[in-house]
């Protein structure tokens, strides 16, 4: 079976018809006629467009253009772990973080306790409904540098997290300031459950690894990481 919850989009009801007539031969003669929307979904009581659903129509497009304007905008200076950035509607940034010790959750199923562990430095790549991660070894970020597999539970072999129950809310007009610090508090704050797919993400048994990580000063051993076979250029899409 194919998982298609990612092409998944916000569902949107018809509410109102808009019908524009001009006038035979006079470009600038027009009739707008304004139509509701019947419950089987088929244009009814047809009006002409009234001051006030022009209005609101004119605030609803101003709205949704302001909207998109300022979402992924900073807030100050850029952050100094941005490697890029596209605006726009279906805009996403693709940032870095270094090694470090964060809090994990893991359900009781897999045997391994919640805690403090070290995990190595990730690539994020987001857009306001999907977060892809990605794992990077030591080296200077360049377009070519090479990605490794998260090691983590609940991803995608492409990179795609699978959030579970977790309801991401992202605004249209978030800042990149928050989206960036939204986006990992949502990854981090979430259970780990199962691996997606038969392959492991690391060298060895990814349980006993982190077993062997939560709760102890270990720095994550990079030598289990496994090159997924694309560059950071290959992310730029």
């Amino acid at each position: 079976m194919t998982d298609i919850t990612a092409s998944f989009g916000t569902l949107y009801h018809p509410v109102k018809a808009i019908m524009v007539y001009r006038e035979q031969g006079n470009q600038q003669g027009i009739y707008i006629e304004s139509y509701d929307m019947g419950a089987d979904g088929c244009p009814c009581n047809a009006h002409p467009l009234t001051v006030r659903e022009s209005q609101s129509l004119a605030k609803a497009l101003m709205t949704g253009t302001e909207s998109e304007q300022r979402f992924l905008q900073p807030s100050g200076l850029l952050p100094h772990n941005l490697l890029h950035i596209r605006y726009g509607k279906n805009g996403y940034a693709i940032w870095h973080t270094p090694p470090q010790r964060v809090k994990l959750l893991f359900k009781d199923g897999l045997t391994i306790p919640t805690g403090e562990a070290s995990v190595p430095a990730l690539l994020w790549r987001a857009g306001r409904g999907q977060l892809a991660l990605y794992a990077l070894r030591d080296e200077p970020l360049q377009l070519d540098t090479p990605l490794y597999f998260a090691p983590f539970f609940n991803i995608y072999a492409d990179g795609r997290v699978c959030m579970g129950s977790v309801q991401v809310d992202i605004s249209a007009d978030c800042t990149l300031e928050h989206f960036i610090s939204q986006w990992q508090d949502y990854f981090f704050g979430s259970y780990f459950s199962h691996l997606i797919g038969q392959r492991s993400p690391v060298k060895g048994n990814i349980v006993q690894l982190w077993k062997g990580l939560v709760g102890k000063r270990k720095a994550f051993p990079n030598n289990v990481l496994v090159k997924n076979g694309h560059t950071i250029k290959n992310l730029l899409q």
